[in-house]
């Protein structure tokens, strides 16, 4: 008879539970997709620039796992209130307490163990789909990676199953606790009251000294190492949950005692919603809050990793692109190029030596990069003022000519990419006009200069470094293993990069799918209770268009506070990695517009079910 009465209950509950069995299967497929990086520790050392990747790793799955347990609580505790009323006429009709609290312990079981297994099948499947989808945009050979990885697939079988077995034990709780009445009842029974007075002022307290502690060790990152991280983690996450609690409620009451607004349209009704469902709101939006910060700060982390490349391959290149003996079609393509510094060389090659123009190298004095102690310094250019008065210049020390001056000497071997790898062991020289050209051998010449955006070459600048390999070969008799063009630190140094930005991307889906689910579960879930509410406007004459308006800036409201907390938390979160990279803020603009659209997107696909769910058809 139980298990005929679970059966025939969820079934005509079934659109509900879809509801709910649709978030609790997002949140393990992210959740193990998270556990497939963090246990693979061979994968992680192998690909990430950060040495103490995995450390991070262990701390990101303290803070998921502390955000699905408020999830999966609030998630299950959803299903008691779908059925108190059922539960307490069963009691009614003669059904004994412990029989129903045992219907209600084996239901949030069943559900936990039914999403267990989808969200399971469908972690490994989107996995998958997610890490070949990065892998071939970011060519990226992903060694090591596996979407179906036992050692996760455990942790997550027995993490989530010792949640959905507390969860059920403390629903069968509550039903045991709770009087015929009270269950008869719950559906009119008005939501807890907000906390208000000096606990508003305490909890807002702690949350600003939680918070600002956090901040400031993610700004210290660099000094505090391992610790920054775990302080971090620490204080920011229950610090977000404090805000929400403590702020929020007292926010919309000062909002709603703003009579110019509070009286405008149905802002009333719209504000006193909120009000009143304040409390139930609070820890879904500390949830949301820190699924934005970890999804769009992992977004954020790797893209600023990935356009940090160039940068970081700018360091001890002053020109971005250098070619040798360049062909009719390389010239002419390069005339559409927008070219912001451009040099021409003329050098001659024997079998001793490359021999510089001094004349071409004097009229336009190149740049070179010096190395400095820090970051800052390595990005400063200098421009060559050395005047060269000698008409013979070499490097290797002789009688019979001046040694090149030290900054030459780095022009020469970097920036005209006059070295080993091109040249062999040929001995460089810089001569006058006059006995340039005494050298008995055919001019070349050497072109380098900055363009605009760098990436938007790569293509040809690779096909120029195929050439050049081929023109090593033709004078050392050797294929080199590297020329020296900053498009091979560019390539070297995004082939590393690769690994840390594959992670930041594929955790910043996992995670903001997360949210959105989370959201859209809290706002649609408790949208039947809303109903009567809105036909009873309806009925007075409030018009059909003004109830619309009035759902657009409540859900406006609900989506704006965990959307600005979670995108500071990022802002001051990128300051973590100052100390690798030279510019973490490059192209901020990318990841943040992207989540606006994605999160603009969810947003309206929430008022738009919202609405269909709570206005009366017309």
């Amino acid at each position: 008879m139980l298990v005929k009465l679970l059966s025939s209950s969820m079934k005509k509950m079934w659109k509900d539970y879809l509801v709910l069995l649709f978030g609790l299967t997002i949140s393990i497929a992210i959740f193990y997709m998270f556990e497939t990086l963090a246990q693979n520790q061979a994968f992680l050392e192998a690909n990430a620039l950060i040495s103490s990747i995995v450390f991070v790793f262990h701390v990101g799955t303290f803070i998921l796992a502390l955000v699905t347990i408020f999830y999966i609580f609030y998630a299950t505790s959803f299903i008691l209130s779908l059925r108190q009323k059922e539960l307490g006429m069963y009691m009614t009709l003669g059904a004994k307490k412990g029989k129903v609290t045992q219907m209600m312990f084996l239901e949030t079981l069943i559900i936990g163990i039914f999403s267990l297994i989808i969200g399971l099948v469908f972690g490994v499947g989107l996995s998958e789909g997610i890490a070949r989808l990065l892998m071939s945009r970011l060519d990226f050979s992903g060694e090591g990676f596996e979407a179906f990885y036992p050692s996760s697939l455990v942790t997550t079988i027995l993490f989530y199953f010792v949640l959905f077995l507390l969860t059920a034990i403390v629903n069968a709780i509550r039903v045991a606790r709770k009087s015929v009445l009270e269950l008869l009842h719950a559906d009119q029974k008005a939501d807890t009251k907000t906390i208000k007075g000096w606990k508003t002022f305490l909890g807002t307290l702690i949350a600003i000294v939680l918070i600002t502690v956090g901040y400031v060790a993610m700004i210290n990152m660099g000094d505090l190492a391992h610790l920054g991280v775990l302080i971090a983690a620490a204080t920011v996450t229950p610090g977000t949950y404090f805000f929400f609690m403590a702020m929020l409620p007292f926010l919309i009451k000062r909002i709603k005692a703003i009579r110019s607004i509070n009286e405008k349209g149905l802002n009333s009704f719209t504000y006193a919603q909120l009000n009143f469902r304040v409390s139930q709101l609070t820890k879904v939006l500390g949830t949301v809050t820190m699924l934005i910060a970890l999804g769009l700060g992992a977004m954020t982390a790797g893209l600023s990793f990935y356009h940090n490349t160039e940068i970081h391959s700018s360091l001890m290149h002053g020109y971005d692109i250098k070619v040798h003996q360049p062909t009719e079609d390389e010239l002419a393509e390069m005339k559409n190029w927008e070219l912001e510094e451009r040099n021409l060389y003329s050098y001659r090659v024997t079998d001793d030596g490359v021999y510089f123009s001094k004349h071409d190298l004097q009229a336009n004095p190149p740049v070179i990069k010096e190395i400095g102690g820090n970051l800052e310094e390595l990005s400063k250019e200098v421009r060559l003022t050395d005047d060269l008065t000698a008409p013979v210049y070499t490097d290797e020390e002789t009688d019979d000519a001046e040694s090149i001056p030290e900054q030459w000497q780095t022009a020469l071997r970097t920036e005209l990419m006059a070295n080993f790898y091109l040249f062999g062991d040929r001995t460089l020289y810089i001569l006058d006009q006059e006995k340039f050209e005494e050298i008995n051998a055919s001019t070349q010449t050497v072109l380098i200069g900055k363009v605009d955006n760098f990436t938007d070459y790569t293509d040809t600048l690779a096909k120029i470094d195929e050439r050049h390999h081929q023109l090593a070969i033709d004078y050392t008799g050797e294929d080199p293993t590297m020329i020296g063009s900053k498009y091979e630190s560019y390539t070297s140094l995004k082939s590393l990069a690769n690994g840390t930005i594959f992670m930041g991307l594929f955790l910043g889906v996992a995670f903001l799918m997360m949210m959105a689910s989370v959201l859209m579960f809290k706002l649609l879930s408790s949208a039947t209770a809303d109903i009567e509410r809105y036909q009873m406007l309806r009925k007075i004459g409030v018009r059909q268009a003004k109830l619309k308006i009035s759902i657009y800036k409540e859900l406006f409201l609900v989506f704006l506070f965990p959307g600005l907390i979670g995108l500071v938390h990022v802002l001051i979160g990128m300051e973590m990695f100052s100390f690798i990279l030279i510019e973490p803020y490059t192209k901020l603009w990318i990841p943040i517009s992207l989540f606006l659209v994605i999160y603009g997107l969810y947003y309206w696909l929430t008022v738009k079910m919202y609405q269909r769910i709570v206005l009366p058809k017309d």
